[in-house]
């Protein structure tokens, strides 16, 4: 097959850290919070900023509390779990690795007995229809290592009596989401707007507060993960005062890009970018004889983390660790012609590929990309 010649003007499709956005340049940022402390008032308002930016364009209701924490999504759906999980019993949904993460921390690390499992292989969702809302509920809106997403949240009750944890890091400002059937959701500056990593979002519901004030965890809880004091919420969290010393660069930005993100029209925008990004890809599989989506049902396909598996009897008939031999020289080739960076599929997914569709990249690299992916699948192949 000959080489192509086009190729994307931004080689980076990488699934965390993600892409910066168009036309980003660090020489951009503002330096003056750097060597200040981040208690200092204008640093503290930049700090409130990005708080006060997320929920404006995410649509977070007003009555919700969302807070800056540390170590990214993953400190922040831990701290939610850590401080308000054994209340009831749990029901766990997993169908890729954060999920399976998320049920071995809930019955490995915090011992949990009254655990439901409701998980299902890579490629598919569980059945939603097992799931209790009289129970804490945990699930991922979008598998990242899957390209599994829920196709809406139509099977969580209005009038549940459990709270619903929510990790959201690869759907927050790429899909829309119902705040209302949602308690506890978390995020990461990392994904969709390409923010630096180390810093994670969460956002409490009242019925999430009320837990947090009512309810005291028979273990002990680390400092970093305290949301409470004397069972009451600690308000500053949720004002700016960050448990733990930010980067102030990271700060900054953070708020450059909620701000590129408020400048091309808000969350409508992002969902929209998105979208134009799985359609190029769904365009290049519809005409593709040795690649599909990992996701088997088109609505629960993702458009952030686009995984792909490869369905020529050549590569399935490998062992699984030649398959991934292959997926390595395939990538490698392709990261030497500097026309796309990470993107093998996760390594506890099926061997495969995984492209990052979040809104900072541009659909016409994609596009440049996708005949570069036959090229290198046909080089591997004969060789």
């Amino acid at each position: 097959m000959t080489m192509p010649t086009l190729k994307p003007q931004n080689p980076r499709f990488s699934s965390g850290p993600t892409s910066k956005r168009p036309g980003w340049d660090i020489a951009s940022l503002p330096t003056t919070s750097l060597g200040r402390s981040h208690r200092a008032a204008e640093e503290k308002a930049k700090l409130r900023g990005v708080i006060e930016q997320s929920k404006a364009i995410l649509g977070i209701p007003a009555d919700f509390q969302v807070g800056i924490v540390p170590a990214s999504d993953t400190g922040a759906f831990e701290m939610a779990m850590w401080t308000m999980l054994g209340e009831r019993g749990v029901d766990v949904l997993s169908w890729e690795s954060f999920g399976q993460g998320w049920r071995t921390d809930v019955t490995k690390q915090l011992k949990l007995e009254d655990v439901r499992d409701i998980s299902a292989d890579y490629g598919v969702l569980p059945d939603l229809s097992q799931v209790d809302c009289n129970r804490d509920v945990l699930f991922t809106f979008n598998g990242t290592t899957s390209g599994v997403k829920v196709p809406d949240t139509d099977w969580i009750a209005a009038d549940r009596q459990g709270l619903t944890f929510c990790d959201a890091t690869s759907a927050a400002f790429a899909m829309e989401m119902d705040w209302s059937k949602m308690d506890v959701v978390t995020w990461s500056w990392q994904k969709v707007l390409g923010g630096e990593a180390a810093h994670g979002m969460i956002a409490l519901s009242p019925r999430a507060v009320a837990r947090l004030e009512s309810y005291t965890p028979s273990w002990p809880i680390p400092k970093i993960f305290r949301l409470t004091k004397n069972n009451k919420l600690i308000a500053d969290i949720f004002a700016g005062a960050t448990i733990n010393t930010p980067s102030m660069i990271a700060v900054e930005d953070q708020l450059d890009a909620l701000n590129w993100a408020k400048q091309i029209g808000g969350l409508d925008a992002l969902i929209s970018r998105s979208q134009a990004n799985l359609k190029v890809v769904e365009a290049w599989v519809k005409n593709t004889d040795w690649a599909d989506f990992l996701s088997e049902r088109e609505d629960t396909r993702s458009s952030t983390s686009i995984c792909l598996k490869i369905t020529d009897p050549w590569f399935n008939e490998q062992t699984s660790d030649d398959q991934s031999k292959t997926i390595k020289r395939l990538t490698k080739l392709l990261a030497e012609e500097a026309v796309a960076f990470d993107i093998a599929g996760y390594r506890d997914a099926p061997a495969g590929l995984r492209i990052w569709g979040g809104a900072t990249v541009e659909s016409s690299d994609i596009a440049a990309l996708m005949p570069w992916i036959d090229w290198a699948y046909a080089k591997v192949k004969a060789e």
